[in-house]
């Protein structure tokens, strides 16, 4: 009987913790599955971040891929930070977290916008400012909802 109480509460755990409730998009990887938030604005490419130069930030942890990237969004990680926590951009206009793919992406008026795929990233950018205004309209209501993988 406690063998069978052991896993029944081990099942129940590990499906808590898939679920998160997140402002911010993290995987085991990290924030933005482990890609450096700076070098999207510096290189304007996905790069991916390095352990060495971590920070903490809204309870995720940030990889960067210089210690000059991780100094700067110390300084500013408003700045740097992706719009809705890094996930995706259009998911947010529809009222729904989703997960971003880290070559979909878009830099618009000095803001980092993530989307789920490159495909999802074409019609986002149909109606950029439109979507923009619908997801800023919507995170304050989805940014503390459960969001699963």
């Amino acid at each position: 009987m406690k063998t069978l109480l052991g896993i029944v509460s081990l099942v129940i755990g590990l499906s808590v913790s898939a679920q998160t409730t997140s402002e911010i998009y993290q995987t085991k990887e990290g924030a933005i599955k482990g890609y450096d938030a700076v070098a999207y604005f510096t290189q304007n490419k996905a790069v991916k971040g390095n352990k060495q130069f971590a920070v903490s930030y809204k309870g995720a942890t940030w990889y960067f891929s210089t210690n000059e990237n991780k100094e700067a969004f110390q300084k500013d990680p408003a700045k740097y930070a992706p719009q809705y926590g890094g996930y995706c951009a259009y998911g947010c206009s529809q009222g729904h977290k989703a997960k971003t793919e880290a070559d979909a992406f878009t830099i618009a008026d000095g803001k980092l916008y993530l989307n789920y795929n490159l495909d999802v990233q074409k019609l986002w950018s149909k109606d950029q400012q439109g979507f923009i205004k619908k997801a800023n309209d919507n995170w304050s209501k989805i940014k503390n909802e459960k969001f699963e993988e």
